[in-house]
């Protein structure tokens, strides 16, 4: 099919078309080129050419403000995200000082609750140690105190058995007096 397409047009030359001379309304290429003048008159006429260059040039305006608008919005675009950017480094040095913060505190916090746990067991110990010395004083006392009664005990048993009633009682009011100073 390409082929036969191919020979119909090269043998249709516009030299088989015509016959006779060329300026005459008998010859096709002549109405042609007249026809196609009087078109190209009429365009020009009627101002087509600048019409269409005035829809070009609107066009390309048109494309020229896109253009610019994009620039514009693509400047905008990266000012939008350079804020954005040094927005998140900020952000992520308050978190990193944060985090650091934090970390000083809890050392703090640990540093002191050893302080606190030191002193705790401190008073403790001390306290141990009170009623460890309260109770030992007590013992000592308990102690004497028995030991003195039994030795007055034993000394009324000695002056009864040897004195008389007058002596007796002088001499347990002398053991009650010395007693008294060496407890006192």
């Amino acid at each position: 099919m390409k082929k036969l397409a191919v020979f119909l047009s090269l043998s249709a030359t516009p030299a088989l078309a015509a016959s006779g001379p060329f300026f005459s309304l008998h010859n096709t290429d002549f109405i042609v080129t007249i026809a196609f003048l009087i078109f190209v008159g009429i365009l020009v006429y009627f101002k087509v050419p600048q019409i269409i260059g005035g829809l070009l040039d609107k066009r390309a305006e048109g494309i020229r403000a896109d253009l610019e608008e994009a620039k514009r919005l693509r400047e905008e675009a990266q000012e939008v995200y350079a804020t954005y950017e040094r927005r998140q480094r900020e952000v992520k040095t308050q978190a990193d000082e944060i985090v650091a913060n934090a970390k000083r505190e809890a050392i703090a916090q640990a540093d002191k609750a050893k302080a606190d746990l030191e002193t705790s067991i401190q008073r403790r110990l001390k306290a141990a140690e009170d009623q460890i010395a309260s109770a030992e004083s007590d013992a000592i006392r308990a102690v004497r105190n028995s030991a003195v009664q039994t030795a007055v005990a034993a000394a009324g048993e000695v002056l009864r058995q040897q004195g008389a009633a007058a002596d007796r009682s002088a001499g347990i009011d002398d053991a009650i007096a010395e007693v008294a100073a060496r407890l006192h």
